[in-house]
């Protein structure tokens, strides 16, 4: 007797959905490569030109007939290279910013994407408003106060491979401080924190700004305070305008003890909410009203969400209680009968 072929297992359905992430993956991250590589070819030819206009603040405050050296055989090909290099990938910063969004976006709820395109957009003004503050501002203060600085006898001759990684670091530096008005909007918009809870903590977050001037920035002053004073000012900008994104708080009458048979935190499935302060939370709300919309089949309206506001939960939860104990009274009456 020969025996029967056993049919291969079929592997889990949930393995295709993470290959198919895993090929979007790829594919955006090879967009962006590509659109990097593009741009390089583009700035190479002129990154000598480049490079004498990042080395001008520097120049400009060197003595007469100075100019800087190439320490090794290589640098004068590699500096320039690597310029270039970082140069594209600065360039090509929205467009990998938007490879990203597209391989996120289809994951968040509407108004996920409402409020995160528009974070994106500003981010990346804010970045290069940051390396623009760092050219036009901090580098010719602080030149001028190290040129100033140096013995009598000595003459500075800066390496050009050094100069290019001390830029490169304070356009960094200075490119993620002014992201501080976009990280206050987002820890407050998440709930991982509140405005009146930055406000009191105001006090250390000036003193950790300067923490921070003084780790990022040369040895001086000069570049220290001008790191940290704009920090300070975006925070405040940053607070500023998450009031707009800042969870509304439920009503003060409202606020009553939880149950002991209901767990914080928790929304089941059923649309039936079990924790009335968390369902009251605005992206509570508008998830529940998508979810339940899409499970009858259609496309979720503004009357969803306004059905799941804190009266609305509260009389549905009254409703079902009800039912509840009209049930248990239908069930008790035949057994007492019986009983009888």
């Amino acid at each position: 007797m020969s025996k029967k072929s056993t049919p291969p297992e079929k592997e889990p359905e949930t393995e295709q959905p993470f290959l198919s992430h895993l090929v979007e993956l790829r594919d955006r991250l090879m967009r962006a490569l590509i659109g990097v590589f593009i741009v390089f070819i583009g700035v190479y030819p002129f990154a000598n030109e480049i490079y004498t206009f990042v080395a001008g603040p520097l120049l400009r405050h060197l003595p007469e007939g100075s100019t800087m050296i190439a320490i090794d055989v290589a640098t004068p090909f590699l500096t320039p290279f690597k310029l270039a290099m970082v140069g594209a990938i600065f360039i090509t910063m929205p467009w990998i910013l938007y490879q990203m969004w597209s391989f996120v976006a289809p994951g968040l709820y509407l108004h996920e994407k409402r409020l995160i395109v528009p974070l994106l957009a500003t981010s990346s003004v804010l970045f290069y408003l940051g390396i623009a503050f760092a050219y036009f501002v901090v580098f010719p203060l602080v030149f001028a106060f190290m040129t100033s600085v140096a013995p009598v006898g000595v003459e500075m001759m800066t390496d050009i491979n050094r100069y290019l990684d001390f830029v490169l670091t304070i356009f960094f530096a200075f490119g993620v401080a002014f992201e501080v008005p976009i990280a206050t909007i987002v820890l407050v918009w998440t709930g991982a924190t509140t405005r009146k809870s930055l406000l009191a903590k105001r006090p250390y977050i000036i003193v950790g700004a300067f923490v921070i001037g003084m780790l990022l920035t040369p040895p001086d002053v000069i570049s220290q305070t001008l790191l940290a004073l704009p920090m300070w000012v975006l925070f405040e900008l940053g607070v500023l305008f998450a009031r707009f994104y800042e969870p509304k708080e439920a009503d003060d009458a409202s606020e009553e003890e939880p149950d002991d048979d209901l767990s914080p935190d928790a929304v089941v499935d059923t649309g039936v909410v079990e924790d009335l302060d968390a369902a009251n939370h605005p992206r509570n709300r508008k998830d529940l009203a998508e979810e339940l919309a899409r499970a009858e089949g259609r496309e979720p309206t503004a009357e969803d969400e306004k059905r799941y506001t804190q009266v609305g939960i509260e009389d549905e939860l009254n409703e079902l209680g009800d039912m509840g104990s009209d049930a248990a009274d239908v069930k008790k009456g035949p057994t007492e009968e019986g009983n009888r």
